[in-house]
Formats: C-alpha cells, sequence, structure tokens
C-alpha cells in the first residue's frame, strides 16, 4: 500500500478542481456566483458544480446560509498530508452526496443502497482486485434483501428490477470521488489504492500517528496546542503553562482567542483549555470574545467556571446545539467513530430526531460533514439510515 505521501498526493489530485475552486472564490460566494469560475478555471458548469461539492464535502469550503467561505483546510492543503487525507476520507464519507441519485428513484431503496454499501467496498478490499459488476448486483440484492428481512419490511422483489440503475449510480459515484475505479475493456471495477487504504483504515481503525511530543514554548499558539491535542490532561496544562509563562499574559491570552476564531474546532475547545489554566487574568478577554458567535457558547462556559458555577439554562437551546455541532466535528476530524457515536448521547435534545431537527435551524458550516461522519459510524443501520437521510437534506438545502 502506498505511504501517506503518496496518497496524500493522489488526494491532492483528486481534488484539484474543487482547490482551484476554493482558491478562485478567496472570499463569500454562492453557488450561482460560484458558476463565474467556469471560463477562468478552464471548467464546464457541469465540472464547476461537482467541484463545489467536493470543496465543500471536504472541508476547502465552508457553507453559512447559503454563502461558501474558504475553509481552514484549504490553508494547509500544500503542506499538511494529514489534513489532506482527513479531507478526502470525509468526501469520500460522503460519496452518496457527491453525485445526485437516479431521477424518480425509491428514496427508501436508495437508503439501502447506501446502507449496503461498506459491504461491497469490504469485498472490493479483500479481493485485492477486479470484481464483475454481475458479481456485485447479487451481494447488493442479497444485502438489501438481509436488511429489510432484520426490519421485518417486504423484500426487494417488486423493486428489484431499480437495483442495477442504482448500483451504477453507486459505481458513479465512488468513481467521482476517487475511490473507484472501472476497467472500460471489462465490466469489472477495483478500489484505487485511496479506495483500499480508506477502507483498510475504517476496518482497523487504524489513526494516523501524531507529532512526537516535546516542549514547545518557542511555538506559536497553534502549533501549541496542535501538539498538545493528544496530550492527556495533565501534560497537555503542564505544557500550557510553560508556554504561558514566557510571555506577556495579555499577549498569550490574544494569540489563544486568534486561534480560537479559526475554523478548526479541535483547537477552538483546546484554546479554551488553555485559557483555564491563565484563570482571572484572562477574564476580560474572554468576556468580550462572549459577542462573538463562534466564541460565545465556549466563552459563556468558560466564565461561568470561573465562576464557581454553570446555571442549567446558561446557553440557549440554539448555541447548545451549535457547540454540540463544532465539538463533533472536532470528534470527527481527529477522534475514531466510536466516539463521535458516543457524543451523540451528550446532545441536549434528549432523542435524535428532535436533534435533527434542530441541527437543520443551526447556521454551523460543518454540519453536514458531521451527519455523514455519524451516519458511517453508528452501528444501528435504522438510525444511521435517518441521520443519513437528514445530511442530505441539509446538503440539498444549501443551493
Amino acid at each position: 500500500m502506498p505511504g501517506q505521501r503518496e496518497l496524500a498526493r493522489r488526494a491532492r489530485a483528486q481534488l484539484t478542481d474543487a482547490v482551484r475552486l476554493a482558491r478562485w472564490a478567496e472570499g463569500p460566494v454562492s453557488f450561482t456566483e460560484a458558476g463565474r469560475a467556469a471560463p477562468t478555471l478552464e471548467l464546464t458548469p457541469e465540472q464547476v458544480a461537482a467541484a463545489w461539492d467536493h470543496a465543500r464535502l471536504a472541508g476547502l469550503l465552508e457553507l453559512r446560509e447559503g454563502v461558501a467561505t474558504p475553509g481552514w483546510r484549504l490553508r494547509v492543503w500544500d503542506r499538511d498530508d494529514a489534513a489532506v487525507l482527513r479531507g478526502w476520507v470525509a468526501l469520500f464519507d460522503a460519496w452518496s452526496l457527491a453525485l445526485p441519485a437516479p431521477e424518480g428513484a425509491d428514496p427508501g431503496l436508495v437508503a439501502d443502497v447506501v446502507e449496503g454499501t461498506p459491504q461491497l467496498l469490504s469485498l472490493l478490499h479483500l479481493t485485492s482486485g477486479p470484481l464483475p459488476v454481475s458479481g456485485l448486483l447479487d451481494l447488493l440484492t442479497q444485502r438489501i434483501a438481509e436488511l429489510r428481512e432484520s426490519r421485518g419490511e417486504p423484500d426487494i422483489a417488486d423493486q428489484a428490477d431499480e437495483l442495477p440503475d442504482l448500483l451504477e449510480w453507486l459505481l458513479a459515484a465512488l468513481a467521482s470521488v476517487g475511490a473507484l475505479h472501472r476497467d472500460p475493456d471489462t465490466p469489472a471495477v477495483a478500489l484505487t489504492a485511496l479506495g483500499n487504504w480508506a477502507v483498510w483504515t475504517k476496518l482497523e481503525q487504524i489513526c494516523v500517528a501524531a507529532q512526537s511530543v516535546a516542549g514547545h514554548i518557542e511555538q506559536p499558539a497553534e502549533e501549541l496546542l496542535r501538539a498538545c491535542a493528544r496530550y492527556s490532561p495533565g501534560p497537555a496544562r503542564a505544557e500550557y503553562r510553560a508556554w504561558l509563562a514566557a510571555r506577556p499574559v495579555g499577549q498569550a491570552v490574544a494569540e489563544l482567542l486568534e486561534v480560537a476564531r479559526g475554523d478548526d474546532p479541535l483547537l477552538r475547545g483546546l484554546a479554551f483549555d488553555a485559557l483555564r489554566v491563565v484563570g482571572g487574568p484572562a477574564e476580560s478577554a474572554v468576556r468580550a470574545a462572549s459577542a462573538e458567535p463562534s466564541l460565545r457558547p465556549y466563552a459563556l462556559l468558560w466564565l461561568a467556571e470561573l465562576d464557581g458555577e454553570a446555571p442549567p439554562d446558561l446557553l440557549s437551546r440554539q448555541e447548545a446545539t451549535w457547540l454540540w455541532v463544532d465539538t463533533a466535528a472536532a470528534v470527527a476530524d481527529h477522534g475514531e467513530g466510536h466516539l463521535l457515536v458516543r457524543h451523540l448521547q451528550s446532545a441536549a435534545q434528549g432523542s435524535v430526531p428532535q436533534l435533527l431537527e434542530e441541527l437543520r435551524q443551526v447556521d454551523h458550516p460543518r454540519t453536514v460533514q458531521v451527519l455523514v461522519a455519524l451516519a458511517a459510524a453508528h452501528p444501528d443501520p435504522v438510525l444511521a439510515k435517518v441521520v443519513r437521510r437528514a445530511a442530505f437534506q441539509v446538503h440539498s438545502g444549501g443551493r
């Protein structure tokens, strides 16, 4: 299997158009406005539409109220192989959103096809070579029949004629994100190197190793926080104290808040952890930061902890939901799937349908990615289907 550098090179090549479009955008643009990029980038309108979707799903563009801005991944795209691969995996997980399902297809059957896809991918990975499309169709038919039987639903006898078209959609969508290769001379398909790596990683639950931990007193705040991301709380606090002792408190607090204003939710949470080590001297700056929407939930919790109590109604329901999405995005970017499933239990809504309803009302740029990752990780296929449908609805409403 190729190494990380080679895999990242292939991921960059796969997302070339998405990166070019994101860099063309520079500032806030709508999907309609992005169409103006076609002549400049020498792309067709269809290619621009695909690049827009790929850029959003890979975190190169982030959407708020129908307007996209460059995401944090774009800033590190040329120098951070791990971030590139995480971006490509986010796109891979969202393959069913990257290409519309056939017009008129039954939504329930489409959801079953998506739910049955991991088994096809696992087989393609384990065989390490091309498989005939006819064999994949048989496997998909069998898998959907098993899923429906387990739910006590009717079999697919009256819908079987739809499956060849849906399998073609599945294969085309996986090919469009760079996970699948179709042999033009034979009716067979195989995983690409990226596809094999992604499936292997998910099956074996292997994570990219973090940088070795060491002293970071001389590093800027962002590098300090990135290095401490893998520390347990005790060693992290020790690093924060050493770093804070080496610079004026006002400068340190300003640096940490500036990192918190960025687009990486993990660093946002870690910045406020470091500010907890600062304590009272940071109060005025944190109180001022509470007026900023993306910092407000964190700042309010920080101030409540400083006062020694956090009232139950400290955050509005919308603020609590926004914070849930933000922390879920951090888990999706840097954690394992079971942690994201566990995070679902921390939602204030008390039920998944209520959470999904409120997520549609929250203006967070990572909502779709979080829902796609949660659907991919959740062991309950019925709940995963509901979450995946919600991701599609949020995604569709973005244009």
